[in-house]
């Protein structure tokens, strides 16, 4: 089967197998390793990418599904000549610690300041009209994305400074 994707701004005519997954097409058919397999079953947010500008779990996700579909992996956010604002604060911050989790945690706190940003409330946002960039907001929202090493605390201090400069 054949499936045409745009990654990272790049457009991508895909031969593949109908059962091949968005990761499986990212890290071996396209070579972007910064997308990991962690779960394998959308329980640990490794795998998270931008879809259209949404973030979802690229290995819960048939690439035949997403003809013409626009991805953005942790590649397309930064490269090591022009960090995002996310990745400067996470070196910054220490918003790691063996690494593995980091593009997801990158990638799903990129969509969660666009979230903030257009007013979409969680679980815990106080009222339906606003939300503030709170611990307690960043958890409610970063919930999708574990952390083996349990960096919760600098990862969400990351994001806060990364907020900060966007502003």
């Amino acid at each position: 089967m054949k499936t045409t994707i745009i990654v990272n701004g790049r457009l991508h005519d895909i031969e593949h197998d109908a059962r091949r997954t968005l990761l499986e097409t990212l890290r071996d058919d396209l070579d972007l390793a910064g997308t990991k397999k962690g779960c394998d079953h959308g329980q640990c947010g490794a795998c998270t990418v931008l879809l259209n500008g949404e973030r979802v779990n690229a290995c819960l996700c048939l690439t035949a599904m997403h003809d013409g579909d626009q991805i953005t992996t942790i590649e397309g956010i930064g490269s090591s000549e022009r960090l995002s604002a996310l990745q400067k604060a996470f070196i910054e911050k220490d918003g790691y610690q063996c690494g593995y989790c980091t593009p997801g945690q990158i990638m799903s706190a990129a969509a969660m300041l666009r979230e903030l940003r257009n007013g979409a409330p969680s679980y815990v946002s106080e009222d339906l009209e606003t939300s503030e960039l709170s611990d307690s907001e960043m958890a409610e929202r970063m919930s999708g994305n574990l952390c083996r090493c349990s960096a919760y605390p600098l990862i969400r201090e990351a994001i806060a400074i990364a907020a900060e400069v966007e502003k």
